[in-house]
């Protein structure tokens, strides 16, 4: 059986190939060591754990997209793909992203769920549930000791006091907070004592808010029946929580301004009411003066005596009957001005302009998140444009020890035809040019 007979390039060309086509793009984390930055801009590095190293190379193009300077000691996140340097043979990493080790992970965890939920549907917009119009009783879940419940406490006290909050605490950090915020949302749920659940905290670092990332938390806001605001850090945090609840507040304290009612403009618009019944009532008992002064001036042209006297009783009658129909309709209407104050005191009357108000605020914050969420998908293809273009690059043939053979005058030799013994030869590499003269030539 006839065997193949390979060079030692051919051999290096083939395991290179076998490398980059059987591994593709892997992520791994290591210590960095022997870190350098020649003034091609490029880096290399060796990455190592407490057995095994290997040797990296991460081309200028991509070091321009890393948010921090890497140190001999650090614990990184990379992505690379696997290769071999073909005039050593030696394998390498060629690295395309890298990020420090813990905040890297987590944004790692921080797409692939949220990949997984978008694809389940967890994220739809026509399955958000609509906020009441006006909130009676208002439940929030977070720490009993944080900021935020307290921010949330004092919008509400000056907004709308009469508004009944039912706090579910809770811890919103560290190992075991998904599982008590996903209880306390289920145990909200299954009392149903409250129109609309904030659940939330103050900011924080990445790790900080991790557990608005879970998915036992994502998927407990979902199964909610009780419409859900999620009001997670400040306003450029962005969670898991957020894609998933029926709406995002940019803050707590904004979470209680968009369920809260603004008392003066109740106030203000019940005043106007009262004066608008107080007009009805003036020209009510306007026309029934003019129609009664009519009836008197009628009676005083009828003849004989007899009739006079006659329209004169139907008259008194009429007085009489028309003072006690304007003392009922007073009574009655007196009374639903008092029932109007005394709803207004534990259940404040809808008005348009809240109503208004509360929709417009919610359309601003859905806008911001699909503008967000749309110029990341941007970046993300930019990144993608960036990477293929610099794949083409002739420079990264070069790079990977092919060369181009060049006459005196610079132009390319595909044959040899094109030169004659003695003749200067120019042999283009990654790093310069080599001058030589040829010596001998050797068809195929």
């Amino acid at each position: 059986m006839e065997q193949n007979i390979y060079s030692v390039s051919q051999l290096n060309g083939a395991v290179r190939n076998a490398l980059e086509g059987e591994f593709g793009a892997v992520w791994l984390t290591g210590e960095i060591s022997n870190f350098t930055q020649p003034v091609s801009g490029h880096w290399y590095l060796t990455l190592k754990d407490e057995n095994a190293q290997v040797r990296c190379a991460m081309w200028r193009m991509k070091t321009t997209r890393v948010s921090f300077r890497p140190q001999n000691g650090m614990q990184v996140l990379v992505r690379a793909g696997v290769s071999l340097y073909e005039p050593r043979g030696d394998y390498q990493l060629i690295i395309e992203s890298m990020h420090p080790a813990g905040e890297g992970l987590l944004q790692q965890q921080f797409e692939q769920l949220k990949m997984k939920l978008a694809a389940e549907g967890l994220f739809a917009q026509n399955l958000k549930k609509n906020l009441p119009h006006f909130c009676k009783t208002l439940g929030v879940v977070t720490s009993p000791t944080g900021a935020a419940l307290q921010d949330i406490l004092q919008i509400l006290k000056r907004r709308d006091p009469n508004l009944k909050v039912v706090i579910y605490p809770t811890q919103v950090q560290g190992k075991d907070a998904a599982n008590e915020i996903a209880q306390m949302i289920e145990l909200a749920n299954q009392r149903q004592e409250v129109d609309v659940l904030i659940v939330g905290r103050g900011g924080g670092s990445l790790e900080d808010l991790w557990c608005f990332n879970e998915e036992i938390v994502a998927r407990a806001i979902f199964n909610s029946t009780i419409p859900i605001i999620s009001a997670v850090g400040h306003e450029i945090d962005v969670t898991i929580a957020d894609f998933v609840a029926d709406l995002r507040a940019p803050t707590p304290s904004a979470a209680a301004e968009l369920v809260s009612r603004n008392q003066d403009e109740l106030f203000k618009q019940l005043d106007y009411q009262h004066q608008r019944l107080t007009m009805a009532f003036d020209r009510l008992f306007a026309e029934k003066h003019q129609l009664l002064q009519h009836w008197l001036l009628r009676l005083q042209h009828q003849h004989p005596n007899a009739q006079l006297k006659i329209q004169q009783q139907r008259t008194i009658q009429l007085e009489q009957r028309l003072i006690s129909v304007m003392q009922r309709i007073m009574e009655k209407n007196r009374h639903n001005f008092t029932a109007l104050y005394q709803r207004l005191d534990n259940n404040p009357l809808p008005h348009l302009l809240q109503k208004q108000q509360q929709h417009l605020q919610q359309l601003k914050v859905r806008l911001n998140f699909e503008l967000n969420s749309r110029l990341t998908n941007k970046q993300h293809q930019l990144a993608h444009l960036c990477a293929r273009m610099d794949s083409l690059s002739p420079l990264k043939v070069l790079a990977r020890g092919y060369s181009i053979a060049e006459n005196a005058q610079g132009k390319a030799i595909s044959s040899i035809q094109q030169v004659h013994l003695g003749e200067p030869l120019q042999t283009r590499i990654a790093d310069g040019v080599i001058i030589s003269t040829i010596q001998k030539i050797e068809p195929r």
